[in-house]
C-alpha cells in the first residue's frame, strides 16, 4: 500500500479537519438517532460482506504495520495485539453479524408509570450522541467500536493507534462501504486521517462540543492521559490487575485448567491474570502443581517466600509486583489465609477490573462474588472471559471500571442514556 502516514499536514489544517469531522459527526448522530433498526442492520450486514471481500487489502496493510512495529523493537505481546490473520478478520465479520442480530436498544421503554393527575411518564433509551474512541495497536477495535456505536444510534470518531494506521484505514474503508449501501451518512463512522498526536488532544477537548463521551482503549499511559485531560465524560479502565484465587476447597484439575488459561491464553489482553493467590489451607496440595505448570509453560513467576520454596525457578516478588499489570508471560503469586485474606489483598492491590475464585465451597464463592468490588467477578471460570463478545454483546468498545453509568464490558446498551417522555391531557401544576 505504501500509504502516506500523515494525511493531514500542518497543525492549522489538522485543526480545521478535526472540527469538520466533529461537525459532520454531530449531524450524522442526529440521523442515526432516528434511523430505523432495519436500516442500521442493512449497514452492518453490508459491512460484514465488505470486510470479508477486503481480506487481502486488510492483510497487506497489516503486514506493513507489523513490519514497521518489528523494526521499532515492539514486544511479542504488542505484535500479537497488532497482528491480523484470516481467522481474526473472519472473527471481525462474524462480530458484525452478531451485533446486527442484537435487539436494537434505541427506543426501548425502561419503565413507565401513571401519576395521580393522569400524566403517563416513560423512561426511554436514547443514544449518547457522538462517541470518541482513542485506541492503540488493536486494529479490530475499528470494527467493534464502529459497529457498536452504529447499532446504538451513535456516531463514532475513531482515532486508531499510529502503529496500526494502515490496518485501521483498510478496515474503515469497508465500514464506509456498508454505510453507503444502507444510505447512511459516511460521517457516522469517522476515522481520524493522521498519526499526529495533536488530534488526540483536540478530541479530549471535545471538538467544540461535538463529542459527548470518550472511550480510551490501550495502555496505562494513554488511559491516564485521557482521564487527566479529557473535558468530556470518559468510559475506561486504567489497568487490569486481575487475580485468580484458588481456595482450599478447589479441585486441582479445574484450578490448573483455569489458572493456565487465565494467564497464558493471551498474555497481552486486559483480562489476563496477573496475580495468583492460593489458600494456605490447600497450599500443600495445590501450590507446587500450579507453580510447576506455569513455569513449564514459559511463565516467569515472582512469588512470596512460600511460593519461592516450592521451586527454585521462582523469583522473589517486589512490593510493586503485586500491583503490576504485566501484559506478558509474568505472574505474581502468593499464599493467603483464606477467602477473607484474598478479598483484602484484591482490594489493596487490584484495579477493580476482573477477579476469579476457584472453589467447590458455595459459601466461599458467594462471599467472593458479593464482596470483591470489581466490574467482573467470576466463580470457577477464567478471567479471560472479560470480553463483551463472551458476554453475548457481540463485541465491546472497552471495559469500564468506574461506577457511573457503564461498568464492565461496554456494549450497545451501555452506549445509550435515557430521557423521559410524558403524555398528558391538559394538566397544569398548581
Amino acid at each position: 500500500m505504501n500509504a502516506p502516514l500523515k494525511a493531514v499536514p500542518g497543525s492549522g489544517k489538522l485543526e480545521a479537519t478535526m472540527r469538520d469531522i466533529g461537525r459532520a459527526a454531530r449531524q450524522a448522530a442526529r440521523v442515526l438517532a432516528l434511523a430505523p433498526a432495519a436500516q442500521k442492520n442493512r449497514a452492518l450486514a453490508a459491512m460484514a460482506k465488505a470486510i470479508r471481500a477486503s481480506r487481502g487489502k486488510i492483510l497487506a496493510a497489516n503486514a506493513e504495520d507489523q513490519a514497521e512495529a518489528k523494526s521499532a523493537g515492539a514486544t511479542p505481546a504488542f505484535l500479537d495485539r497488532l497482528a491480523l490473520d484470516a481467522e481474526r478478520i473472519g472473527a471481525m465479520a462474524e462480530g458484525l453479524d452478531v451485533i446486527r442480530k442484537l435487539k436494537d436498544p434505541v427506543g426501548t421503554v425502561l419503565a413507565s408509570w401513571r401519576r395521580p393527575n393522569g400524566m403517563r411518564i416513560e423512561r426511554i433509551r436514547v443514544p449518547l450522541g457522538v462517541v470518541g474512541v482513542i485506541y492503540e495497536s488493536r486494529p479490530n477495535v475499528t470494527v467493534d467500536a464502529g459497529a457498536l456505536c452504529l447499532k446504538s444510534g451513535n456516531a463514532a470518531i475513531l482515532r486508531g493507534g499510529s502503529e496500526s494506521f494502515r490496518s485501521c484505514r483498510a478496515i474503515h474503508a469497508a465500514l464506509v462501504e456498508g454505510l453507503l449501501e444502507a444510505g447512511l451518512p459516511v460521517a457516522a463512522i469517522a476515522l481520524v486521517p493522521t498519526r499526529d498526536r495533536e488530534a488526540v488532544g483536540m478530541m479530549l477537548a471535545g471538538l467544540d462540543g461535538a463529542i459527548d463521551v470518550i472511550v480510551p482503549r490501550g495502555g496505562k499511559d494513554l488511559v491516564g492521559r485521557v482521564q487527566t485531560e479529557a473535558r468530556v465524560p470518559v468510559f475506561a479502565h486504567l489497568e487490569g490487575v486481575c487475580h485468580v484465587y484458588v481456595d482450599g476447597k478447589a479441585r486441582l484439575a479445574m484450578a490448573k485448567s483455569i489458572v493456565l488459561n487465565a494467564k497464558m491464553r493471551r498474555t497481552g489482553v486486559c483480562g489476563a491474570a496477573e496475580t495468583l493467590l492460593v489458600d494456605r489451607a490447600g497450599a500443600a496440595k495445590m501450590l507446587k502443581p500450579l507453580v510447576t505448570m506455569l513455569l513449564d509453560a514459559g511463565c516467569e513467576i515472582r512469588g512470596d517466600d512460600a511460593v519461592q520454596a516450592v521451586d527454585s525457578r521462582v523469583k522473589p516478588a517486589s512490593k510493586s509486583d503485586w500491583s503490576t499489570e504485566y501484559l506478558d508471560a509474568i505472574l505474581t503469586a502468593g499464599v493467603v489465609d483464606g477467602v477473607d485474606a484474598a478479598i483484602a489483598h484484591i482490594e489493596r492491590y487490584g484495579s477493580h477490573h476482573t477477579d476469579a475464585i476457584v472453589t467447590e465451597d458455595k459459601k466461599a464463592a458467594e462471599k467472593f462474588l458479593r464482596e470483591v468490588d470489581s466490574a467482573i467477578v467470576l466463580h470457577n471460570a477464567s478471567t479471560q472471559f472479560a470480553d463483551g463478545g463472551e458476554f453475548g454483546f457481540g463485541a465491546e468498545i472497552g471495559i469500564a471500571t468506574g461506577r457511573l453509568h457503564a461498568r464492565g464490558p461496554v456494549g450497545v446498551e451501555q452506549l445509550t442514556s435515557f430521557n423521559y417522555r410524558i403524555r398528558g391531557s391538559g394538566q397544569t401544576r398548581p
